[in-house]
């Protein structure tokens, strides 16, 4: 027996998955279908269910924020003619996307992958993994050995949100709700209700809480640009009534990774022009009494954060019924049954709810170790933004801010799959990526573009990027050319 065929009978899966969410769904239809003949692998999921975001998030109205042609997979593409989605409409598509596959017959789901470390000698991951006895509550412990780890884990911490820096919020006396952790049957009817934020999450709560409750406020300390979208696009429509459904879903998705494209190249090249135009567009769909400024004039040019999408207008038209408004000051301070503003003015509400972002965290904060020693993401580069700077048969899988996640997230899993097949072609059983002489003196930046709030800090918790090998995610197009038919051994130690 050779060497690579006794570490190979060591270890229990060839690839372990971590995260059932849109990206491991995604990672394991690949392995099936394009990865290495034979190989086994298995997804190890922390809940109770297929999911990840959709099956965490509950709070009323959730839907994507990105047009739902590019949200779903390439292999499976959405056939509703619709242009966002619901959280439990995603869902429901991603079980449906699995069991047609078989991909859920691979998925262990109360597995919360604690720490993994690399041996150098066995040239295998060996994963400590706790089970929650869904009887008992009770967590066993085990191991799990793998060639190649993946972790799907998403890019932030599902058990804590943002925390916001608000003066005094303990002393009320209401309810405080972060939507990440809406209560189950939470009662707000007839109740005047804040929500603190003005990021997607505020945009999508503000018009579906009017359904019970008595007023709903957006209190925003600076605002985002927010632009109404059909929930039918005509061009869709057309697509659909002319060809077959799965046809047509993949013209959608193509026309939709265009329009993508060229959004964010004429936002970048000529910012002027589109904030005069979405500026012109929000003000036709305000009530008189709120003003585009300061409330919808953002300080920055657009993309430079993420733009909100508001479906049919819908955040408008909450507006313009006169039970909900928006805010735009800063907190001084929280009372037992107010919140009061630095401009003097007072709310009292009900509820406040933190819509305020989400709290960064890399490998779903997985201990990860090569022979013991800790590896600390933030002070690594990211190699094709996929594998990590000196540690092993490691891939890591990202979304796009300005994008579909799952976008980037397929970008990833082509790049990852590509380097096992240039292993095998070379006959070696170990990828290292490894810097340069000429790349340690590259400037380091952020894999980032977008100067959201939340992700400030991302520096501190995710990988840097730099130069070539090591450069950020561009956009789709590129990216997955690159992905395709890019270079995959300069910056790579094979073994």
């Amino acid at each position: 027996m050779t060497e690579s065929e006794e570490a190979h009978s060591q270890a229990d899966f060839d690839i372990i998955i971590i995260g059932a969410g849109i990206s491991g769904i995604n990672a394991a239809y690949r392995i099936q279908n394009e990865g290495p003949r034979g190989a086994t692998y298995t997804i190890l999921e922390a809940r109770t269910s297929i999911g990840g975001t959709w099956d965490l998030f509950r709070y009323p109205g959730i839907r994507s924020d990105s047009d739902v042609a590019t949200f779903g997979f390439a292999w499976n593409p959405w056939k509703k003619n619709q242009t966002l989605a619901s959280g439990p409409e995603i869902k429901d598509y991603m079980i449906e996307s699995a069991a047609l596959h078989g991909i859920d017959r691979h998925i262990s789901y109360n597995k919360k992958v604690v720490a993994a470390n690399w041996s150098r000698p066995d040239r295998l991951w060996t994963l400590n993994v706790e089970k929650v006895a869904s009887d008992s509550g009770n967590l066993a412990h085990g191991t799990l050995k793998a060639r190649f780890v993946l972790l799907a884990t998403g890019y932030y911490d599902y058990d804590q949100p943002l925390q916001p820096i608000i003066p005094g919020l303990q002393d009320f006396q209401g309810a405080v709700i972060h939507p990440q952790f809406w209560p189950d049957g939470f009662d707000y009817t007839n109740q005047d209700i804040v929500v603190i934020g003005s990021g997607a999450t505020a945009v999508t709560l503000l018009p579906s809480l009017l359904d019970k409750a008595k007023s709903v406020t957006m209190l925003q300390r600076s605002p985002s640009y927010i632009v109404a979208l059909p929930l039918q696009d005509r061009l869709t429509n057309v697509l659909h009534a002319a060809l077959p459904t799965q046809l047509a879903g993949r013209f959608t998705r193509l026309l939709w990774i265009s329009r993508s494209w060229l959004i964010n190249y004429v936002s970048r090249r000529w910012p002027g022009y589109v904030r005069n135009t979405v500026r012109d567009a929000t003000i036709k769909l305000l009530p008189p009494e709120i003003s585009w400024d300061p409330h919808f004039n953002p300080r920055y040019n657009p993309w430079d954060q993420r733009v909100c999408a508001t479906m049919d207008g819908d955040f408008f038209a909450a507006l313009r019924s006169g039970k909900a408004n928006v805010v735009t000051d800063t907190i001084s301070r929280v009372t037992a049954d107010a919140i009061q503003l630095e401009s003097g003015g007072q709310l009292s509400p009900d509820v406040i709810i933190t819509a305020t972002g989400l709290k960064l965290n890399c490998a779903g904060g997985i201990k990860v170790s090569v022979d013991g020693a800790p590896v600390d993401f933030s002070q690594k580069l990211a190699w094709k933004t996929t594998m990590l700077q000196d540690v092993p048969n490691l891939a890591f899988i990202t979304g796009y801010e300005n994008a579909s996640w799952t976008l980037g997230a397929d970008v990833g899993m082509r790049t990852f799959l590509r380097l096992i097949r240039t292993m095998e072609d070379r006959g070696v059983y170990v990828a290292t990526p490894r810097l340069l002489p000429e790349d340690v003196q590259e400037e380091r930046r952020s894999m980032f573009t977008l100067s959201s709030t939340y992700l400030k800090n991302a520096n501190q918790v995710f990988p840097m990027a730099g130069t070539g090998q090591w450069s950020p995610k561009q956009n789709y197009i590129v990216d997955m050319l690159r992905a395709s038919w890019g270079d995959m051994t300069t910056g790579m130690e094979f073994q």
